[in-house]
């Protein structure tokens, strides 16, 4: 009876010892395919943002200028363009120890004019999308609506603001009046998924 138990043990013995490692290849064999498969991405949505800042004088419209950015959905995008402006700036120095006269000096400063937009974009539920945006806008006044025509007038535009709109969709961002002009300015963002 020993001897059965015996055989029996050792014949259990053999057959661990060689399905055992077959096993556990099969199954890091199953893991490693797994590793193989490629992960569930989230779909990439490109999309087109369109700014379009307004300046009216009453029910007449000044300027319309639009700037468009392209971005992904959940992604950044921003926007700088403008130019350098020189401002003039003159001093006087005396021209001889006496003082009899004055000798004028000019020189430079210069000042950035132009438009600034930065929006980050998030997605939402229901084919929603939030923007975040910041729109600063600025320009040199015109000489004849100014008062010190001798000087050059600068005029700014700056707000700062959170949209939820769906494809196709246009909301105005902000509207505002210039206190020195009237000049009203309207800032208008249209967004598009593009296909």
């Amino acid at each position: 009876m020993i001897r059965h138990l015996w055989t029996a043990a050792c014949a259990f013995a053999i057959v661990l010892a060689t399905v055992g490692p077959a096993l556990a290849q099969e199954k890091s064999g199953a893991g490693q395919e797994k590793s193989l498969e490629p992960a569930a991405r989230v779909p990439t949505i490109p999309l087109r943002i369109q700014v379009v800042i307004s300046r009216y004088e009453g029910e007449k419209k000044l300027s319309s200028m639009p700037y468009m950015l392209s971005v992904n959905a959940g992604r950044n995008a921003s926007l700088r363009m403008g130019i350098s402006v020189a401002v003039p700036s003159t001093s006087y120095t005396p021209i001889a120890a006496g003082g009899a006269g004055v000798n004028p000096i000019t020189s430079y400063q210069y000042r950035e004019i132009g438009t600034n937009i930065d929006c980050a974009t998030a997605v939402l539920d229901d084919g929603r999308f939030r923007l975040e945006m910041s729109i600063e806008d600025s320009s040199v006044e015109d000489p004849a609506r100014s008062s010190a025509t001798d000087r050059p007038s600068f005029r700014s535009f700056r707000s700062t603001n959170s949209l939820v709109l769906k494809d196709g969709q246009t909301a105005q961002f902000t509207t505002a009046v210039d206190k020195v002009t009237g000049y009203v300015t309207k800032a208008d963002v249209t967004l598009t998924v593009v296909k």
